[in-house]
This record gives structure tokens, C-alpha cells and sequence, in this order.
């Protein structure tokens, strides 16, 4: 990643005085995605912290217009929002479905999948913060394995793998699906302006560390969010059309031990050494497979 020319941008499209926990990873993925797209947008929100941090009615953090939805229909209002913007000829806004983890991966896949189907010509976000975080840190099904959270306790932590909602979006063969987190800046917001340009649908994956949630300092959500980089346990890449695969890796050097992003985190304090080094394997496995998929381009 070239960050010698990036310059951050001086737009502010979000007030400050939100309602978000401290450290939010969610709040400031939002923050940079409107410095990306400016102030010709339309943000699709369902249940999920987002409809918290913005503000009760009639107040908004958010300086666009903003529509509440239902937990699982962030893609089809979005897809609804789009179509009635064409209709009056504005083609020129942004319409974005903006959820978490669990109203993509779970509760709002079957709509994702709809829109993604349809080719429908918005953006949608994925702010992942690895778990039902607005009602209590429940586990979804894009909670990492052997992970806390309150419905998979310590000593009965979670068996299954994340769900893997980027390869199931690239399998619909939308015209770009991208990963990206909140460490890396130049990187988030040079894929959401290229995504802002392509026409149909566009998936946006953001690796957004909740302090209370993965029982960090509320100081260390950006931190640990570039760990999971140079970790490789959240590897950054695009995929277009669903097929070419484009690899924005850091620096060889830079790689280090998953151990050290595992250690930051309470709710992995519970794992021995055999099981980090099991999840050491996993991610390695992870990262061939995704290498193999660039190299057959």
C-alpha cells in the first residue's frame, strides 16, 4: 500500500457528540467512508449500533440524509431508496446499506443476496465488529472461532469458523467486493471512491474493533485493527467481477505472529497454547488459499 500522497480529507460529514462507545471502530469507519463519498448520499441504516450512535429523532450525527430500517432489510430498502432517486433523475447521489455483522452475515443475507442477484447500483457496508454488540455481545456467525462472547462463554467458546461473507458475495459475481479496516485509511477510502465509480452492486467488508465487545482499551481499536493486517487474520483485497483477485498486502516485514493480535484481546485470554497455535495454522491456511486465488488470475 502507497500511503506517500495520501492526504486525509479536510469534509467532515459526521458532527461530533455521537452516541457510540468510546474507541468505536463502527463510528469512525463511517466517519472516513462520507470523507470518501461526500455529501450526495443516502445512508440505509438497520438495527444495529449505527441506529444508536447516530442520535434519537429528530437529531443525527450525520450530516445526509439518513433512513432506519429493519434488522433484515438493509439491501432491498437501499435497493428501494436507489430506485426512487432514479426516478426523480437524480443519478448522481450514493446510496449506501450500512449494517453490521450480524444484519449481513445472519439476519440480512437473504436480502444481500437478493440485491446482489439483482446487480442493484448501491454500496453496501459491512462494519464488522465480530458480534451482536448493540444487544450484548452475542455471537454471530461472523464471530471468530474459540471466541468469548456472552452466548458462548469461556469454557464452551465459539467451535464454528467466521463465516466467510466475502467469498460468498465474490460468488455472486457483483461487479467489486473489497475488504478494508479503520487502521488503514488511504486503503478504506481509495476502495470506497473506486466503488462509488463502478455501476451495480458493490460490497464493502470493514474490520471495525468494538472496545466492549473484544474487551480492549478503548485506545487500541485502531491498533489491533492493523494487528489483524500484518497478522493476516484480516487480510486486505479486492475482487472484482468476481473473479480477479487483487492482493493489498503490507510489507513482508511487517508480518508478525498472530499471537501478538490474540494477547490484546480478553475475550481470547481464555485459549491455551496449543489452540493459539491451531488458530495460527488456521490463518495460515486461510492466507495460501487466498493466495492461490490471486495467482490463478
Amino acid at each position: 500500500m502507497n500511503r506517500a500522497n495520501f492526504v486525509l480529507s479536510e469534509i467532515e460529514l459526521m458532527s461530533p457528540g455521537h452516541l457510540g462507545c468510546q474507541g468505536c471502530g463502527g463510528a469512525l469507519a463511517m466517519r472516513y467512508v462520507l470523507k470518501a463519498l461526500g455529501e450526495r448520499t443516502v445512508i440505509v441504516i438497520p438495527a444495529c449500533c449505527w441506529t444508536i450512535i447516530a442520535g434519537p429523532f429528530p437529531y443525527s450525527t450525520l450530516k445526509v440524509p439518513v433512513l432506519h430500517t429493519a434488522f433484515e432489510t438493509a439491501a432491498v430498502a437501499a435497493s428501494g431508496v436507489r430506485a426512487a432517486l432514479e426516478v426523480q433523475g437524480d443519478t448522481e447521489s450514493t446510496v449506501v446499506a450500512w449494517a453490521g455483522d450480524g444484519g449481513t452475515v445472519d439476519i440480512g443475507l437473504q436480502a444481500l443476496s437478493g440485491a446482489a442477484e439483482r446487480n442493484e447500483n448501491i454500496i453496501y457496508v459491512c462494519y464488522d465488529n465480530e458480534a451482536y454488540m448493540n444487544t450484548g455481545i452475542q455471537r454471530s456467525g461472523a464471530t471468530p472461532r474459540l471466541a468469548w462472547t456472552t452466548t458462548t462463554p469461556e469454557k464452551n467458546p465459539k467451535g464454528e469458523r467466521k463465516k466467510d461473507i466475502v467469498a460468498i458475495m465474490a460468488a455472486h459475481r457483483i461487479p467489486y467486493t473489497a475488504t478494508a479496516t479503520i487502521a488503514h485509511p488511504d486503503d478504506l477510502m481509495r476502495k470506497v471512491q473506486k466503488a462509488k465509480s463502478v455501476r451495480g452492486m458493490k460490497f464493502l467488508h470493514i474490520l471495525a474493533p468494538c472496545p466492549p465487545g473484544w474487551r480492549i482499551l478503548s485506545e487500541e481499536a485502531v491498533k489491533i485493527a492493523r494487528l489483524a493486517v500484518q497478522t493476516r487474520v484480516f487480510p486486505l483485497y479486492e475482487i472484482e467481477d468476481g473473479e480477479r483477485y487483487t492482493l493489498n498486502a503490507p510489507r513482508a516485514r511487517e508480518i508478525i505472529p498472530a499471537e501478538e493480535y490474540f494477547k490484546l484481546q480478553g475475550r481470547f485470554a481464555h485459549l491455551g497454547s496449543q489452540e493459539r497455535e491451531q488458530m495460527q495454522q488456521e490463518i495460515e491456511g486461510n492466507w495460501m488459499r487466498l493466495q492461490r486465488l490471486v495467482q490463478t488470475q
